[in-house]
């Protein structure tokens, strides 16, 4: 009977396993350059939105991922307001193949990032006085191909 719960222990400690540890705000930052003028100001703004992401192992098994959201908004050449977010997360992945941390990291982790990202952009805007911008979700696995078809052509 030992063995068997040994043997059951060893099967599990060898079980793929992922787990977000926290999830936080890195880096956040509001600009308005151009108020209080920029307030009466009624013409319809351009929107552009950027996003990156990037992780790193911080200890064995352990990875920090996070996600950058850049929103600027401009009447013509003056920026209305700039915004900037990094949202992050530790998670730990244990027992998965090498080859597969890469996807975890760069499609698992965004889609896990990318709701709590979204409501920080809004929420600052909105605090700044502005109507709030909602984010579009994002297909984090085509973006992790593109990534993917840009290094290897400049390899």
């Amino acid at each position: 009977m030992a063995q068997e719960d040994n043997n059951a222990a060893q099967e599990q400690a060898q079980q793929p396993g992922f787990s977000i540890e926290k999830i936080y705000v890195k880096d956040v930052s509001l600009e308005i350059p151009h108020a209080p003028q920029i307030f009466t100001d009624r013409t319809q703004p351009q929107v552009s939105i950027e996003l990156g992401n990037f992780a790193q192992q911080i200890e064995e098994n352990v990875f920090e991922v996070a996600i950058k959201v850049t929103v600027t908004s401009k009447i013509a050449d003056k920026t209305v307001f700039l915004v900037e977010v990094t949202q992050a997360g530790i998670f730990q992945i244990s027992n998965v193949p090498a080859e597969n941390i890469e996807l975890i990291v760069g499609i698992t982790c965004p889609n896990i990032l990318f709701p709590y990202a979204r409501e920080s952009v809004s929420d600052l805007i909105v605090r700044a006085g502005f109507q709030p911008v909602l984010l579009n979700p994002i297909n984090f696995e085509a973006l992790f191909a593109q990534q993917k078809q840009q290094q290897a052509a400049q390899a």
